[in-house]
């Protein structure tokens, strides 16, 4: 039979005193006797005794838990944004819920409801859905607990953002394929990704103002950027466009993943990045130092993202009142095999 686990009231009885006297000992919080507080400790010590935080959390509302929600875990992007994210609140004496939406806008809804209800006291989401930005639910839910929102939808919502510019780091990677000779660019993006819109966004303003051709088929749009079927997905989409007229020379992938895709679509062509196609990847996860030829690719600062979002949260946490605050973390290039200029 398993051994009842003893409570606050075993400790007050073994050890002679009032329950209060113990919860004193345990929080820290009010004077006891060195006598007293030793006894207590003892018989703690003794009995194994685990104080139910959750519990007390309930009633005091500091749980010191925080949930966090991110639209996949196979991409890895987001479990080192989730790792810092981690460090940084443990630090501070924070446990994490990880819940992972698989990208459904429906699931988003469900786990912030589950998480308000476990009592958290704030919560993280990456890159959440944009219709669910849209309805005003989170608007809704920010005033229900401290929420921080990672790349997301932001235009004229009241909610709290943690964002990187990613204008920045799209036209510098597009300014460096035009710079080595490349017109002919395609963009390869996740059909449901708001980073992925922007990017588009940001693309088709740069190929205008640069008058370069702007080709609807140069738009390469797969499903999803974060499941498993991602490096399939764009394998597949970029064969059949390198096979149709006027292929593009270039590619600026919405991440590292579906930039792998497209090296593996030239492979299958019996060809080579970079001699038939420059590639550029974004985020500059560890993929792309593992690539052969290595990526060139648009860093994140995945570990700063994670900080940043911590520090706005406790932020909030500690005032209840703050005004909504939107906190922009710089892009860069970084340059490895994957880019040559373009051949005469």
């Amino acid at each position: 039979m398993k051994k009842k686990k003893p409570t606050i009231k075993d400790i007050a009885r073994e050890a002679g005193v009032s329950t209060s006297t113990v919860s004193r000992v345990i929080n820290n919080n009010y004077p006891v006797h060195d006598a007293t507080r030793r006894k207590v400790e003892e018989v703690i010590s003794k009995r194994r005794f685990q104080p139910n935080y959750f519990a007390r959390g309930m009633i005091s509302n500091k749980t010191r838990t925080v949930g966090v929600l991110v639209p996949s875990l196979i991409n890895v992007f987001f479990p080192v944004v989730v790792t810092s994210i981690e460090n940084y609140l443990k630090s501070h004496g924070f446990t994490l819920f990880l819940c992972d939406t698989e990208a459904s806008e429906k699931e988003e809804r469900a786990y912030i409801h589950r998480l308000i209800e476990k009592n958290v006291e704030g919560i993280i989401c990456l890159d959440p859905s944009t219709p669910n930005i849209l309805s005003g639910f989170y608007e809704k839910m920010s005033g229900e607990t401290p929420l921080v929102l990672v790349n997301a939808y932001n235009e004229g919502v009241k909610c709290n953002f943690v964002l990187n510019n990613q204008k920045r780091g799209t036209m510098e990677a597009l300014e460096y394929l035009a710079g080595l000779g490349h017109t002919n660019i395609a963009l390869l993006r996740g059909s449901k990704s708001y980073s992925s819109a922007l990017k588009e966004e940001y693309y088709l303003s740069f190929m205008g103002k640069k008058s370069f051709p702007i080709r609807e088929e140069n738009i390469i749009t797969i499903p999803s950027g974060n499941d498993l079927e991602t490096v399939q997905h764009s394998m597949k989409k970029v064969h059949e466009r390198l096979l149709e007229p006027h292929p593009p020379t270039a590619i600026l992938a919405c991440n590292d993943w579906m930039a792998v895709g497209a090296r593996n679509a030239v492979k299958k062509l019996h060809k080579t990045v970079p001699c038939h196609l420059s590639l550029i990847g974004f985020d500059n996860t560890i993929i792309a130092e593992l690539c052969e030829p290595k990526l060139s690719s648009v860093t994140l600062n995945m570990e700063d993202l994670g900080r940043v979002a911590s520090e706005l949260l406790l932020e909030i946490i500690e005032k209840p009142s703050f005004v909504p605050q939107r906190r922009y973390l710089p892009t860069s290039l970084v340059h490895r095999e994957s880019c040559a200029p373009l051949k005469e």
